[in-house]
């Protein structure tokens, strides 16, 4: 067992809560209330500069050029395809430029958001390279379980939201960041410091699905 699927095994019990949230899988089956997709989508767009930072700091700490093509390439990824999704469908909701620019953080979000730009800076590359895989895997996870039984939901973006994250840009990099993680050589306490960046970062993301699920809003 590599190193990427034991991380993954100590984080085994929230990584289902994750990957069988009822916000996926009710995404999956169509049922999902489009309100709360749309609560979702627009934290996830404040989520996307964030996650930008965390990977545009991943390049400038890559040891060669090799490690930063594959990082500026998923970026590009994301930028042109995911970033360009969010923008066509604030254009169908009727949101001018400036409502979009006035989307607020929500507590998670904001919380997720520092925690995410606080590994970027200080983070050694490969803290940075585990906490991308702690990002990325569970979406390919549950994505993927999605396609595998056969879900189709009517809902476009629905949909699209699923085949972005089976595309072969995600199996590809989430694969070469495991790659990434099973060469290294942690010491137990640099091991214990990437497993708390995976329980960290699975922790955020269940309260992400529960933030748009559930509802949330700051304190008056």
């Amino acid at each position: 067992m590599g190193l990427s699927d034991e991380l993954r095994a100590g984080v085994g019990t929230i990584w289902e809560k994750v990957v069988t949230h009822p916000f996926v899988t009710e995404m999956a089956d169509g049922s999902l209330d489009r309100t709360i997709f749309n609560i979702y989508f627009d934290q996830d767009y404040l989520f996307l500069r964030d996650w930008a930072i965390l990977l545009s700091l991943a390049t400038a700490k890559a040891p060669d050029f090799d490690a930063a093509r594959e990082l500026v390439g998923f970026l590009h990824l994301g930028l042109g395809g995911e970033e360009g999704l969010f923008q066509e469908a604030f254009r169908e909701r009727g949101l001018s430029r400036e409502a979009v620019r006035e989307i607020q953080y929500l507590p998670t979000t904001q919380n997720y958001s520092g925690y995410l730009r606080t590994l970027a800076y200080e983070g050694t590359f490969t803290e940075v390279v585990a906490t991308l895989l702690a990002v990325e895997w569970p979406y390919l996870d549950w994505a993927q379980r999605a396609g595998q039984a056969g879900k189709k939901p009517g809902d476009r973006y629905y949909q699209t939201w699923i085949d972005i994250h089976t595309s072969p840009g995600m199996s590809g990099f989430v694969s070469w960041l495991r790659g990434v993680v099973d060469e290294c050589a942690p010491t137990p306490d640099q091991r214990d410091k990437l497993q708390g960046i995976f329980r960290n970062v699975l922790r955020y993301e269940h309260q992400f699905f529960d933030m748009a699920y559930r509802g949330e809003k700051w304190p008056e």
